[in-house]
C-alpha cells in the first residue's frame, strides 16, 4: 500500500500514512486515527493537505536498465537477446 505525506497547516506537524491510493483524507481527525497518533491538542474537524512527493510505486518496467551496454550491432539494445538485456 503506497505511503502519504499529509500536513496540518494549523498546527505544522507533518503525518506519513498508508492507504489506498484512492482514498484521500481531509482532516485532522482522519488522519491521526490513520496513522494512530493523538490529535493533541488540535481540533479533529481542522483541514490537512496531501503533499506532493516522489513514487511510491515503481512498476515492474521501469526497472530495466536504461544504460545497458550496446549490443554487437552497436545500437542500445538489438532486442534479439545477444547482449543478454532484452
Amino acid at each position: 500500500m503506497p505511503k502519504y505525506d499529509y500536513i496540518c497547516d494549523a498546527n505544522g506537524q507533518t503525518v506519513e500514512v498508508s492507504h489506498p491510493m484512492q482514498e484521500r483524507l481531509s482532516t485532522w481527525g482522519e488522519l491521526c486515527d490513520r496513522a494512530g497518533v493523538a490529535a493533541g491538542d488540535t481540533p479533529l474537524d481542522t483541514p490537512v493537505r496531501k503533499l506532493i512527493t516522489g513514487a511510491g510505486i515503481v512498476r515492474s518496467s521501469a526497472l530495466k536498465n536504461p544504460e545497458a551496454p550496446p549490443c554487437q550491432s552497436g545500437a542500445p539494445c538489438c532486442g534479439a537477446n545477444a547482449c543478454g538485456f532484452n
